[in-house]
């Protein structure tokens, strides 16, 4: 970083455990610069019992927020005296605003960068044309599945090892939402026009899913919310099986944009090109 801080300068950051592998302070420290703010944006990773502690100690406008990642989106929402619609039909925050006077403030814009992805990565993509596969149910899972409710698809399907974290998404989001078990995967692929991984399965060698990409149809989309690596076993498998493929990069930039613009009040400049940065990060190029 070339820029010299002010006292006054601007502080957000992310909040996760693990964090270490955030491309977020690149992305949000590359617009910082360009714009010429006094600010600065920096990782956070506190013990995941100490969520809490952390989040209190931060009231009364210290910083301007946080963007949050697993494990603690569903807790940050639970410490918000003031959700959006989204976060609360999410039950899950990805973002966290602090006002001087102690107002916690919470958002999600997963879905909103979900979204934004599948329309860069898969022109033409509808989310309204066919059901949607959503794996796993944690805080990334409910902010998937509340966008594509939003977004008119005629059925959101939630398949988690732990039932009852599926049919708490469904109870919250309503009769579109359908909470099912792992084992049902097959049948449950075959008419699906997106499926979407958003456990951590594949993040820094975290194992791999082993689901029926193969049984999805021709035009099915596939998308892996973990960005390292770039392009996960699953999302090999999806290609490997003739399918489009979304990546998590993608997401997280989406994410990051109405992020940015809460943190700073000014919206990210159009002339850096943060996935070119990240990908240089990351050690790739762009896929042709």
């Amino acid at each position: 970083m070339s820029r010299t801080l002010s006292g006054g300068a601007r502080v957000a950051g992310v909040v996760g455990a693990p964090v270490r592998h955030s491309l977020s302070p690149l992305i949000h420290n590359a617009w910082i610069e360009g714009l010429g703010l006094d600010a600065v944006y920096a990782p956070f990773c506190p013990p995941e019992t100490g969520f809490e502690a952390f989040i209190q100690g931060l009231r009364g406008g210290a910083i301007a927020g946080l963007n949050v990642t697993l494990p603690f989106k569903e807790q940050a929402l639970s410490l918000a005296e003031a959700p959006t619609p989204a976060a609360q039909a999410a039950g899950a925050a990805n973002l966290l605003l602090f006002e001087p006077d102690g107002t916690l403030r919470a958002d999600n814009t997963d879905g909103a960068g979900l979204l934004a992805a599948f329309a860069g990565q898969a022109p033409g993509f509808d989310p309204a044309a066919a059901p949607v596969v959503i794996l796993g149910a944690g805080g990334a899972a409910r902010g998937a599945a509340a966008a594509f409710v939003a977004a008119g698809a005629p059925e959101v399907r939630i398949l988690n090892r732990t039932l009852a974290r599926a049919q708490a998404i469904a109870e919250r989001l309503g009769p579109r939402v359908s909470p099912l078990p792992l084992d049902q995967a097959p049948a449950t692929f075959e008419d699906a026009g997106a499926v979407i991984n958003a456990t951590s399965a594949g993040l820094s060698g975290q194992g791999e899913l082993h689901v029926p990409l193969a049984a999805t149809p021709e035009g099915c989309v596939v998308m892996d919310m973990v960005y390292k690596p770039l392009i996960t076993p699953f999302l090999a498998q999806a290609e490997a099986a003739g399918r489009r493929t979304v990546d998590g990069l993608a997401m997280l930039i989406g994410q990051a944009v109405p992020s940015f613009t809460a943190f700073f009040g000014v919206a990210p400049p159009s002339g850096i090109d943060v996935r070119a940065l990240a990908l240089k990060s990351l050690g790739l190029n762009e896929r042709v």
